[in-house]
């Protein structure tokens, strides 16, 4: 569903109070019709980008809200050229929907990482994972959460994967963007980041493994030519700044 066009046949416009939950909505809400390739669905939206009432409205379908413990779901809306990730969307749906009360599939998403090296026995080694959802070898990575600036982003997703602390370089950043199974649109900005720690903890409940490689067996170990073209950038800058 995601990406889809729908019309959303309002039912709550902006600012209508709701005397049987007590919620004022800030947020035109509607329900809208899915249609599949086999069957059709009906489904509650909220509306993102008009923020004054309307009767009906027409747009893409940006994220899929799927409530902890039940089977109800409910769609966020939002006009053609409009882009929110996970917690942009949480902000603006949490005069009626708690946070921690649903979970989010999101057509578009923003994740951070950084290529992080050290030196071992005189040589540069560089830090590969291998994430088990995409069981392939990359650099450690994850999505922005409310408050924090890119390179936040990349600290905390570093030590959370792999326990390292780190320092991010100025001056470099990649900024790739793809798509993931032909439906979310995913930009991911990677910094070049260095550590003196020597333990690697790996999150198990995501990570399966990690390795410290040089740099041709580290190009050599990543899939996606992506990956090595940003592995070739960071060799390129760090010679350029005698690192």
């Amino acid at each position: 569903m995601l990406g889809k066009m729908v019309k959303v046949k309002v039912t709550k416009p902006c600012n209508f109070f709701d005397a049987r939950t007590s919620i004022r909505y800030l947020l035109n809400y509607g329900i809208a019709e899915v249609h599949g390739e086999k069957k059709s669905f009906v489904l509650g939206a909220y509306i993102l980008g008009v923020n004054y009432p309307v009767r009906v409205f027409e747009g893409r379908i940006i994220a899929i809200l799927h409530h902890n413990g039940s089977s109800r779901s409910a769609l966020v809306v939002a006009p053609k050229n409009m882009r929110r990730i996970n917690y942009e969307i949480s902000e603006v749906l949490s005069f009626a929907e708690p946070p921690g009360s649903y979970s989010l599939e999101c057509l578009y998403e923003h994740s951070c990482g950084a290529v992080v090296f050290r030196r071992i026995n005189e040589e540069y080694r560089f830090l590969l994972i291998k994430n088990k959802r995409s069981n392939h070898w990359g650099f450690p990575k994850g999505h922005m959460e409310q408050g924090e600036t890119r390179q936040q982003t990349a600290i905390r997703e570093v030590l959370e994967e792999t326990g390292l602390h780190i320092t991010i370089y100025d001056g470099f950043c990649s900024e790739s963007r793809y798509r993931i199974g032909a439906k979310i649109e995913k930009r991911v900005d990677v910094f070049l980041a260095c550590t003196a720690d020597t333990q690697t903890v790996i999150q198990k409940e995501e990570i399966e493994d990690y390795i410290w490689l040089r740099y041709p067996e580290a190009l050599q170990m990543l899939k996606f030519e992506n990956d090595r073209e940003i592995l070739t950038n960071v060799r390129a800058f760090m010679a350029e700044h005698d690192l």
